[in-house]
């Protein structure tokens, strides 16, 4: 699994190997301030592709979460980026 942050490579696992080493990956918060209208314009190009309902409703129920997080704020920039 590869993770745009360097950081993120050693703290998020994906334990049973199902993701190849070398796919790409992104990360959102709850705390993410457009974290959630990420997620529902995911769950709507999904549908629009031919997707499935399911995924469409639990992206949405995710969204929902994702929105009432009570903390929120901008994406973190990795240290190795600022440099």
């Amino acid at each position: 699994m590869k993770h745009a942050r360097d950081d993120y490579n050693q703290r998020i696992q994906d334990s049973e190997s199902k993701i190849p080493a070398d796919e790409p990956v992104f990360l959102i918060r709850g705390q993410d301030i457009i974290g959630h209208e990420a997620v529902r314009a995911w769950a709507h190009l999904h549908r629009v592709n031919g997707g499935s309902d399911q995924a469409y409703v639990l992206a949405m129920r995710h969204a929902d979460l994702m929105e009432n997080w009570p903390k929120k704020k901008h994406a973190d920039i990795p240290p190795e980026a600022a440099k």
